[in-house]
């Protein structure tokens, strides 16, 4: 089953934080997302995971869908990702009934991925299924998705099977933590665009057809 539950004690960086603020700061936390998305997420959210009554656990795979009662009727997850895909920090519904799909930073580093690390028949799907969200979205051909910030990618790629292939109004939201000493995170939100701004123009995104679904979320933790 493709659930995990997660330590919560000494939990640090983004899984502390997004682990408080789903838990504990809910309000805090839907108001800023309901900002970011200049007020087209309807609130209040309901929070799937990471739920402290879950062990808060975090899901990948059909699970995640199950999670959200999601059903790809048009195309199925198997026939777009393998197994193991991405393990989503958080997951929500909007008060319109609309799935949020959450992941979370409170460092640079994260940003920075290692590249697809599937075998050879899963790695083919993979790249098959990023090249086909890529064009979609007009990304130059000459990026390979599969490499350096495969995760952000692989994320779209969910978005593009949810959103655009099945027809569910759906939402990506990426939360970036200011202020997480503990982890060198950055104190600012300017440090987090400038990266942002490499981590698009190495994938080849501009203005692309998801933007308006895709939702830069910048918390300070003393907030």
């Amino acid at each position: 089953m493709a659930r995990y539950p997660q330590p919560s004690g000494d939990a640090r960086g983004s899984l502390k934080w997004i682990q408080e603020f789903v838990n504990n700061r809910t309000a805090d936390l839907d108001a800023a997302i309901h900002t970011a998305s200049d007020g087209r997420i309807a609130t209040p959210l309901s929070w799937h995971s990471p739920l402290a009554e879950d062990e808060f656990a975090e899901y990948r795979d059909q699970v995640f869908l199950d999670r959200l009662d999601i059903d790809l009727s048009s195309r199925p997850l198997a026939d777009f990702w393998p197994r193991l895909g991405p393990q989503w920090d958080a997951l929500g519904t909007t008060a319109a009934g609309e799935p949020v799909l959450v992941e979370a930073k409170a460092n640079l580093r994260e940003i920075v991925s290692p590249p697809s690390g599937a075998s050879d028949r899963s790695l083919e799907q993979i790249r098959s299924s990023l090249r086909e969200s890529a064009e979609f979205l007009g990304a130059s051909s000459s990026c390979d998705w599969s490499g350096t910030f495969y995760q952000y990618a692989n994320r779209l790629a969910h978005l593009y099977l949810l959103h655009e292939v099945n027809g569910i109004d759906s939402w990506l939201v990426f939360i970036y933590f200011i202020g997480d000493d503990d982890v060198s995170g950055p104190g600012s939100e300017a440090e987090f665009r400038a990266a942002l701004t490499v981590l698009h123009g190495a994938l080849g995104l501009r203005r692309h057809p998801l933007l308006r679904r895709c939702v830069d979320v910048f918390i300070d933790v003393e907030m």
